[in-house]
């Protein structure tokens, strides 16, 4: 994946749309901030309601635009999410 330079106050729907513009669930997403993302990730919240769309790939992709905006890499996004998912 090439460089994003996008910043935590980034919009998830703008990355996704300029980035993947053929994928037209990138229209679904919400709102929302990679600062948003991430806070909720910590906080274990539901990342697939959260972004408005029920689909491993776009939640994968958007993960690793936030590991670029974080500055780290995808693993550790991921068991950020993995490990904080709250039990339902």
């Amino acid at each position: 994946m090439e460089a994003t330079h996008s910043k935590p106050f980034s919009s998830i729907k703008l990355f996704y749309m300029t980035h993947y513009p053929g994928d037209p669930l990138g229209r679904e997403l919400k709102n929302m901030t990679f600062l948003d993302l991430y806070e909720h990730l910590k906080a274990g919240d539901d990342v697939y309601r959260l972004i408005g769309v029920d689909d491993s790939i776009v939640r994968e992709r958007l993960f690793f635009g936030l590991s670029e905006v974080m500055g780290c890499a995808y693993k550790v996004i991921y068991r950020l999410w993995m490990y904080n998912i709250k039990k339902q």
